[in-house]
């Protein structure tokens, strides 16, 4: 118990930290006027220089650590390098993110494609402290709300509407995470490693995944925790990260025979279920695979436990999680058991051309290539001697296998969105290239204090031994400054379009002329004034103009695509009302068509005029075609918005029609 509170004591203080290096990054780079990253190489040389400093306060903890872990050594330095390592680690997500971005109020991609979505979602959860749909009135969220709530909560702590909180957000809370699975590492591992590890792990995660927040959140995590549940379903005395490895240590979560370790992997999956489905599919997958293989060694007496115990573990992981995700799930559970009417869903088809065939970073080639190979060739090498080895190798597994019933399930006519698990498969691999370069760097130091199989004279071994390791530690730290300065270049596109998206405010952050999002201020003062008693949450819009409903938490109408929407909002149907619209002839048919319908008519029509009348862009669902997405218009007849149910105004290159 005691170190469970230690480690708990330890996380806190991380987060408490990493929040800190992250304000001070955003909000010390936000006083200065920069040029837009893509007009000038200031903000990236900036953002080197902080990546440096990152690196260099993860090597100021492991040699802090590693001083205070030795015999006689201070416990002092020991909790400074368990600070600095995590803090470093959250320095390095606020220097790669923050300091590029640091003359745009967006975050990466901008709002352009699903970052629309995202950055509605967040609006939305602004405006509340339930969990809202994203779009429609009256419906609890279908797409998981925990991310996204917590948001809305930092949005109302700091004044910022929700679109402008959606780039802070994403970097604090990748900041935080990328602190705490350090402080996770370093306590299943000797705090050096660990360091290393939670290092390595955040520079992945910001390389593939930071784009999407909210999932590299969870794929952060799932390294360590598959560790974890390899010991609760299959435990050990040796614990998680098994006595005898190099940088293994007897952990607080392994005793009680690994009733630590399921607890932590019931919270995980709890959350991760409340965040983000997809991973937590391939988690709890993977943790069944673990219980099943755990089972049939204790059938054949390989092990110490009972044969009962992986399954009543997975059981508790298994209900334990459930009953956390339902904090989130209930409403919408209990909404779809009510009998409302409902679509199917699409949200499973999508099949790009990375999605039909295996992922295989490690033939890529690069630094991550060869990382990928090298922690591919480990875990096949040590499967048989090493528990952490056998875990990560379950999760590569498991991704594969995945993967392939993604591509199979398609002749039923929809996906299982297996491309989108390539993250964590690099995570894995990389978490285990580390395990063997720390192997090899090991076996590399002890030989420098040998000569001819003999071992040299305990003064000369000893200095020779520093002399390899701190060799070791600086090729080390090389690499690591390669990999991290060169994560802006592998996130340009994302970083152009955080500069050239208008943004809520109508600027765009390049300084170039914006686009028609410019007029968006203007379109919210029209319809305030056409109901000056209601609030942008009680006003049912409809907008397909990009960013409207991203930038202004209005209830929606009709989602983004029918990808990302509610199935109880019925997608097909409001799709199908609105081609209906282009058949009214005046304006009492088109208002009884808007009004005649299970769902809320619109308060307000955002359209853009044309000729004849004027012009909504739908989408629908194409699946199996790639672009899943086909986009088509729909005109609404300028005699259709006549007479006293409908007012006109133009604002721009809009028309905003009122309805009454």
């Amino acid at each position: 118990m005691r170190g469970a509170l230690r480690g708990l004591g330890l996380a806190a203080a991380a987060t408490l930290l990493a929040a800190v290096v992250t304000a001070v990054v955003l909000v010390g780079f936000s006083l200065v006027s920069f040029p837009a990253y893509g007009n000038s190489n200031v903000l990236r040389a900036l953002s080197v220089v902080g990546q440096v400093a990152a690196i260099a306060l993860v090597v100021v903890g492991i040699l802090a650590a590693r001083a205070g872990e030795r015999p006689g050594g201070r416990a002092g330095l020991v909790r400074l390098g368990k600070l600095a390592a995590p803090t470093g680690s959250a320095l390095l997500v606020a220097a790669t993110l923050g300091i590029p971005l640091a003359a745009s109020r967006l975050y990466l991609h901008g709002v352009s494609v699903d970052q629309e979505f995202r950055t509605q979602f967040l609006s939305r959860s602004a405006t509340s402290l339930g969990l809202p749909d994203m779009a429609y009135a009256d419906l609890p969220s279908f797409y998981p709300s925990a991310w996204f709530w917590l948001g809305g909560r930092f949005a109302n702590l700091t004044g910022l509407e929700g679109w402008a909180a959606f780039k802070p957000w994403s970097i604090l809370s990748l900041a935080v995470a990328a602190a705490l699975v350090t402080v996770l590492w370093t306590r299943l591992l000797r705090t050096d490693l660990g360091a290393v590890v939670g290092l390595v792990s955040t520079a992945m995660m910001l390389t593939y995944g930071s784009p999407e927040p909210y999932g590299a959140v969870i794929a952060l995590f799932i390294p360590p925790v598959l560790i974890l549940a390899w010991h609760a379903v299959n435990p050990t005395v040796a614990g998680p990260a098994a006595e005898g490895e190099p940088g293994a240590k007897s952990s607080p979560l392994s005793r009680h025979g690994g009733i630590g370790a399921t607890v932590v992997t019931l919270v995980f999956l709890g959350i991760s279920a409340s965040t983000y489905t997809l991973y937590t599919g391939l988690a709890a997958g993977t943790v069944v695979l673990m219980a099943v293989i755990a089972t049939v060694l204790a059938l054949r007496g390989r092990t110490c436990y009972p044969v009962w115990l992986p399954a009543v573990r997975l059981a508790v992981i298994g209900f334990g999680s459930i009953a956390l995700a339902l904090i989130v799930w209930a409403p919408y559970l209990l909404a779809a058991m009510g009998g409302a009417p409902a679509d199917s869903g699409t949200a499973l088809h999508y099949l790009p051309d990375s999605g039909a065939q295996l992922p295989l970073p490690m033939t890529a080639g690069g630094l991550t290539g060869l990382m990928c190979l090298i922690g591919l060739i480990w875990i096949v090498v040590r499967a048989w001697t090493s528990r952490r080895a056998q875990a990560l190798g379950l999760g590569v597994a498991a991704v594969y296998l995945w993967c392939l019933a993604s591509m199979a399930v398609t002749v039923l006519g929809t996906t299982m969105l297996g491309f989108r698990l390539e993250p964590v498969l690099i995570g894995l691999l990389m978490v285990a290239a580390v395990f063997a370069i720390a192997e090899l760097a090991g076996l590399a130091v002890r030989a420098a204090g040998r000569q001819n199989g003999a071992e040299r004279p305990a003064a000369e071994a000893t200095q020779r031994r520093r002399t390899a390791g701190a060799a070791v530690g600086v090729v080390a730290a090389l690499a690591m400054l390669a990999q991290v300065q060169g994560i802006p270049d592998h996130l340009h596109e994302e970083i152009r379009l955080a500069y050239t998206d208008t943004d809520g405010d109508g600027h765009r952050a390049d300084m170039y002329p914006p686009g028609p999002e410019s007029h968006y201020g203007e379109v919210n003062d029209v319809i305030g004034q056409a109901f000056p008693d209601r609030q942008m949450t009680d006003l049912v819009v409809v907008s397909t103009s990009d960013a409207f409903l991203a930038y202004n938490p209005y209830l929606a109408y009709q989602a983004v695509t029918s990808h990302y929407a509610n199935p109880l909002g019925r997608y097909a149907d409001r799709n199908a009302a609105m081609v209906g619209w282009e058949d009214a002839r005046d304006g009492e048919e088109l208002h009884a068509l808007m009004t005649g319908t299970d769902w809320r008519g619109p308060d307000v029509i955002l359209a853009r005029p044309t000729g004849d009348g004027y012009s909504l862009r739908l989408a629908e669902d194409t699946y199996p075609n790639d672009p899943n997405v086909r986009r088509f218009s729909v005109t609404i007849p300028a005699e259709a918005v006549e007479g006293p149910h409908f007012e006109v105004h133009e604002v721009g290159p809009f028309a905003v029609i009122v309805v009454r």
